[in-house]
């Protein structure tokens, strides 16, 4: 083999040119451009082999030279000489003919040569790999049911899996357009994907499409190839949600204007039944009929925060729920709802308490009325299913937060009762109690703590009693001054309470002693005469004394047993339940120097233990439970009377509102229409006896108008020239967005239905002094 390779260097050397060795053949590939393979692959099989190969001549030449120079050096006779002298010409003939006839073709490899390979090799070996990927790959798309299709730049299919056939309805698309077969391309809205419909034998089918560009590697071109799922189930599911999120739309539309119908229909005649109650109060009543005459405003107020609630539940299920914070007084909210529902209570014999420590700031900024609102559905709550025993209420402050703790002694609930217990429409309890209520004041008492930032959240275990605890976070206020503000305020105190056992008696005492007092409660006469044998001997230095109307027969049989109790400089407190109280002044409750009505009010009872109050308070338990007659309010200047237009379509309305101002000493003139404002306003200038309204007073919807043209038409009249006068709206509907657009439209205030008498002339008073 070194004589071969010898002999190779020789003819390079002589001739110029590279001898292929024997067998060898030009790399098929280096030869043919990678684009043109396949057509010469074709053409192959008609073609005579030097041209099949163009590689034939060459290697016959090279073979020619070398078999010729094996035959001359191997010693054989003459003839054999002459013809190895012949096969040696031919050889160099050959040699000769490459370097004058035959170059490689453009694009072929420097080395020219592939030695041991057939030609068509190649191209046939890298066919046939992309051939087996392209059926695995439609193999794994038919059998997850996705389209596969590949096409080239100018749209045209070149390969596409049977779900493609099978959906289109073409058995061979090859050379089609997807256009032309039908398919419409809809955009989705990102780059390469699209959204696909097929009417396909199976019905309408909807795909989701994706495209990806790749380069073939055997032509060098650049190809489409197309994924496409079924989405047709998720599609259906789709718009069947939409369907029904558009449904539920239009039903919480249509909800929230019944809503708001019906709160109107309803606030109408509760404002007369709230305002003629509130009037009547007003005139001489007998100690019964003012117990009647409580109850019966009791339920009107009721009925309106049940209409608050569902309004609430409403607007919180819109998202446009609300929170109007301002500085308000904690403590004056928890007595005021502690007395509302004290009736309630009484009347089922179990009691009701509260105590707010003395940390708790006076002054803090909150929505009270929500508050209010929240306070009244968990104590309600509590006092309704509630049996035996009572309910407490307790106020403190942790960390930076108040805590307000309702505690009950009723049935409890079992584990599945209070996991639902803030759920709408849920209640616990048996069915005669479930039908007291609607299962949504919870419900929306959570919600409305959430929007404080705080939490409800209940405990409870069967035959146990119940608790729920409100936390919120304290707002503008200083915990640490607050609690200095009132702690020792009672310093000195030492009272001692006869009373039975429950949340009044603790709450009594734990009143006393946060505010720096000494109280000792007991529930028995032996108890008591422990206490007061200390008190006589000198160990305990008594102040006060409160007695509770149940207790006052021991009391008395008390200070029978020891005369020296008598003589001792106690004051003495008579505590009873507003039921109960007659009116007969205090001269006539022998022994007793003061009395006070539970629930206690935490200023009354430091005022009866300082001593600055004498006699029974007179409240209201409904007007923010404060009293009606005996209030000592700061002097205030009268505003003169007034000319006042009142614009109601509701006779009861009207005639309340008409009272309270003449009680105020307005002159007042009524209209039952926006026909008859307008003539009143505009067209009777020169009328006799005409009152010019320096304040109007207005519902919002009446026959004849509206009352936002009527707003628009007043104020315009402004513009040219008249007098400012202020529009004070009465309406029933509580929605926010509408306060904003009666203010926008032109109004000085707006107020609910039923409207408080007392905030009412709070407002009148302001807009007359307010006018231009």
């Amino acid at each position: 083999m070194s004589e071969l390779f010898k002999l190779q260097q020789r003819i390079e050397t002589e001739f110029g040119v590279r001898a292929p060795l024997p067998g060898g053949a030009l790399d098929y590939d280096a030869i043919v451009p990678a684009g043109e393979a396949a057509e010469a692959l074709a053409r192959d099989e008609d073609r005579p082999d030097e041209d099949r190969y163009p590689a034939l001549k060459p290697a016959l030449a090279g073979g020619g030279l070398i078999g010729s120079a094996l035959l001359l050096g191997s010693g054989i006779d003459a003839s054999v000489y002459m013809m190895a002298g012949g096969v040696a010409l031919a050889g160099i003939a050959g040699v000769i003919f490459i370097l004058r006839g035959w170059q490689p073709k453009k694009g072929a490899d420097e080395a020219g040569l592939a030695i041991g390979r057939d030609p068509g090799e190649s191209v046939r070996d890298r066919q046939w790999e992309r051939s087996e990927a392209t059926h695995l790959l439609s193999t794994i798309h038919d059998a997850l049911g996705d389209i596969a299709v590949i096409r080239d730049n100018e749209g045209k299919i070149v390969e596409a899996n049977s779900v493609f056939c099978e959906m289109t309805g073409w058995l061979s698309p090859r050379g089609l357009t997807c256009e032309a077969i039908g398919i419409v391309f809809e955009n989705v809205g990102q780059q390469h994907r699209f959204r696909v419909a097929i009417d396909s034998l199976h019905g309408r089918k909807i795909f989701d499409w994706h495209d990806v560009i790749v380069r073939d590697g055997a032509h060098g071109r650049f190809m489409v190839q197309s994924i496409a799922r079924d989405i047709t189930e998720e599609t259906l599911r789709n718009a069947q949600a939409e369907r029904a999120r558009k449904r539920a739309e239009a039903a919480s539309r249509a909800k929230s204007r019944l809503l708001a119908t019906v709160s109107h229909d309803i606030r109408t005649p509760l404002a007369g039944i709230l305002g003629m109650s509130h009037l009547l109060s007003q005139t001489r009543l007998t100690p019964e009929q003012k117990n009647y005459l409580a109850g019966m405003r009791q339920s009107g107020h009721a009925l309106v925060q049940l209409v608050d609630d569902l309004l609430d539940f409403s607007s919180i299920e819109a998202g446009r729920f609300q929170l109007r914070p301002a500085e308000e007084r904690l403590r004056e909210i928890i007595e005021n709802v502690v007395e509302m529902l004290a009736h309630r209570a009484h009347e089922k014999d179990i009691e009701i308490g509260a105590c707010v420590e003395a940390g708790v700031p006076g002054l803090m900024t909150f929505d009270a009325p929500r508050l209010r609102q929240v306070l009244f559905n968990v104590i309600g709550n509590a006092v309704k299913f509630t049996h035996a025993g009572g309910v407490s209420v307790h106020a403190r402050v942790d960390g930076g937060d108040v805590v307000i703790a309702i505690e009950d002694t009723g049935p409890g609930m079992s584990a599945g009762e209070l996991a639902r217990v803030f759920d709408e429409y849920e209640q616990a309890g048996p069915n005669d109690q479930r039908a007291a209520g609607t299962g949504l004041g919870l419900a929306i008492s959570r919600r409305i703590m959430e929007a404080f930032g705080g939490t409800l959240t209940a405990s409870s275990r069967e035959g146990a009693g119940s608790r729920f605890e409100i936390r919120f976070p304290v707002a503008g206020a200083d915990i640490a001054e607050a609690a200095r503000s009132r702690e020792g305020v009672l310093a000195g105190s030492a009272v001692l309470v006869i009373a039975p056992q429950g949340p009044a008696s603790a709450a009594l005492a734990a009143t006393v002693t946060t505010l720096g007092g000494a109280c000792f409660s007991v529930a028995t006469a032996e108890q008591a005469e422990l206490i007061a044998a200390r008190a006589l001997s000198g160990r305990l230095d008594l102040t006060d004394i409160i007695v509770d109307h149940r207790h006052a027969a021991q009391f008395h049989r008390l200070l029978q047993l020891q005369p020296a109790l008598a003589e001792q400089k106690l004051r003495r407190t008579y505590l009873i339940n507003p039921e109960e109280r007659t009116g007969r002044p205090i001269n006539q409750m022998d022994g007793y120097d003061a009395w006070l009505i539970r629930p206690l009010r935490e200023k009354s009872l430091i005022d009866v233990l300082k001593g600055r109050m004498r006699g029974m308070e007179v409240r209201d338990a409904i007007n923010d439970n404060r009293p009606v007659l005996r209030d000592v309010l700061p002097p205030v200047e009268a505003p003169e009377p007034a000319g006042v237009l009142i614009a109601e379509d509701d006779p009861v309305v009207a005639l309340l509102v008409r009272s309270v101002l003449e009680r105020a000493g307005h002159d007042v003139r009524v209209v039952n229409d926006f026909g008859a404002l307008a003539q009143a306003l505009y067209d009777q200038p020169h009328m006799r006896n005409r009152i010019e309204p320096q304040l109007i007073i207005t519902d919002l919807n009446m026959p004849g108008g509206d009352g936002f043209e009527m707003l628009a038409r007043l104020r315009a009249s402004e513009e040219e020239g008249r007098p400012h006068r202020p529009v004070l709206v009465l309406t029933s509907d509580t929605r926010p967005e509408k306060r904003r657009e009666l203010y926008a439209a032109g109004a000085d205030c707006v107020m609910t239905k039923p409207a408080d008498p007392r905030q009412l002339m709070t407002e009148v008073d302001r807009l007359l002094a307010t006018r231009g």
